[in-house]
């Protein structure tokens, strides 16, 4: 694990995840910037973001595996007042509500506070969308995330985006509400 700068993080704090592929290499097609970004100290990222455990050393066949937790993927790292906030953690639990059939968590502009954390909730099945449920999702949510990790809004669609692999296409339900901004925080 590895900070911005590319110094070792230490053992619990999160940081990105690097690589090596053996004497194997690759590039992003078109795109030497995020090639060169990608690279520190003969490594690769693809942006995940994780952290050791302080027991995590597992030896097996003489190769170091480690014990890795993974957070989520720096590109949808949300920083709100300064802290960092991982719409995984949150999505992971407003998905096992009842009424979720599927979930995206995301930052949108705050004035004050560079992003501000926002839901965006398929209902499930005989689910109705709107104040009431609202309240009761956050309801749920505040027994199991840090209050500051609350979203401060919740939005409602029949479906989400996501392509015939089931990815989740993020950006396109993130992207109307930073239209015209920079994300720099």
């Amino acid at each position: 694990m590895l900070d911005a700068e590319g110094n070792d993080v230490p053992t619990g704090e999160p940081g990105l995840v690097y690589m090596r592929m053996g004497s194997s290499t690759f590039d992003y097609h078109q795109d030497e910037e995020k090639t060169r970004a990608s690279r520190a100290r003969g490594m690769f990222t693809v942006g995940d973001i994780g952290y050791l455990d302080a027991d995590g050393y597992l030896y097996l066949y003489l190769y170091l595996y480690l014990y890795l937790y993974l957070c989520d993927r720096e590109s949808d790292m949300i920083i709100s007042g300064g802290v960092n906030i991982y719409p995984a953690e949150i999505e992971a639990e407003l998905s096992g509500h009842p009424a979720v059939d599927d979930v995206a968590v995301f930052g949108i502009p705050h004035e004050e506070w560079g992003e501000e954390i926002k839901a965006v909730v398929q209902p499930a099945a005989g689910a109705e969308p709107g104040p009431a449920l609202t309240a009761g999702l956050l309801a749920y949510l505040s027994e199991r995330v840090a209050k500051f990790k609350l979203p401060r809004t919740i939005d409602y669609v029949p479906e989400l985006p996501r392509d015939p692999n089931g990815k989740l296409y993020k950006r396109r339900l993130r992207d109307p509400y930073w239209a015209g901004r920079d994300r720099a925080i």
